[in-house]
């Protein structure tokens, strides 16, 4: 967590209280946001703006949800360096066309490779099993506080996105953090992908922000047939969850959250 995190000077401001107009000098805790190159042997392949810890997953992670890749295997080896840097090593014989893929992303939007859903059609992206897992509904209400429980540097800063990846019983079972909402999840479908552990198709993604179609491309990839957020999702990603049969579920406060698709996975 030490290099999520620095220490900046600033001056608290309070209106109504007979102080100076300076404020009040002080420190506070901000996350780190900082770019990572990704390279593919000798070459360079896409850059984000993320927060630096889990480089190793994030690459692996994005390379599997762009479906650069599509098992574990097909990596001989990751390494990182301290420039910002991390190399992954692709077994012989995956071939990859350097020339329709040029990513920059910033932390606040991914750049997909897969543009639309026909897109993801045309990739031969398969459904997530229809109707299972079954997950009580009375359930989904307490995810929020599981995730931000267990965000460390969110607690210190309040400036990160959390992913956190679920059981039908409610159970966390893993989460990530970043000031990019899909390098969350990227790290996160990247410790699993890197153990072996995916498709993950009776498992359940909560996020702490709103539902892009770039995030629902993730989980889709990744085979997380239910998506959570405390967040609104966005037209094309209701419209993707609903073509592959995914459950959507958006504004997540409280006792109450709107289910957008895939409704049948609850009881």
């Amino acid at each position: 967590m030490k290099g999520n995190i620095i220490t900046v000077p600033i001056h608290k401001m309070e209106t109504g209280l007979s102080r100076s107009s300076s404020g009040v000098a002080a420190q506070d805790l901000v996350a780190v946001e900082e770019p990572l190159q990704i390279r593919l042997g000798d070459r360079d392949f896409a850059v984000t703006m993320r927060t630096p810890g889990q480089d190793r997953e994030l690459a692996a992670g994005f390379l599997f949800t762009e479906g650069v890749i599509q098992n574990p295997h097909q990596i001989i080896g990751i390494t990182t360096d301290d420039r910002g840097s991390v190399t992954v090593e692709l077994a012989p014989g995956v071939e990859v066309d350097f020339a329709t893929r040029n990513f920059y992303m910033t932390s606040s939007c991914g750049v997909c490779g897969k543009a639309s859903i026909d897109g993801l059609r045309a990739a031969h992206c398969g459904s997530p099993p229809r109707g299972v897992p079954q997950i009580q509904a009375s359930l989904i209400p307490a995810l929020p506080d599981k995730l931000r429980q267990a965000q460390p540097v969110f607690g210190h800063t309040g400036g990160l996105h959390g992913a956190g990846l679920f059981d039908v019983s409610g159970q966390l079972l893993a989460v990530r953090e970043d000031v990019g909402r899909h390098n969350a999840v990227d790290k996160l479908v990247g410790a699993m992908f890197l153990e072996g552990k995916t498709p993950l198709h009776d498992k359940l993604l909560m996020l702490s922000g709103r539902i892009s179609f770039e995030l629902v491309q993730k989980a889709l990839m990744a085979g997380i047939p239910i998506i959570a957020a405390v967040g609104a999702p966005s037209s094309l990603a209701i419209e993707t969850a609903l073509h592959f049969g995914m459950t959507l579920i958006g504004f997540l406060r409280g006792q109450r959250y709107n289910v957008y698709s895939g409704a049948d996975r609850l009881r």
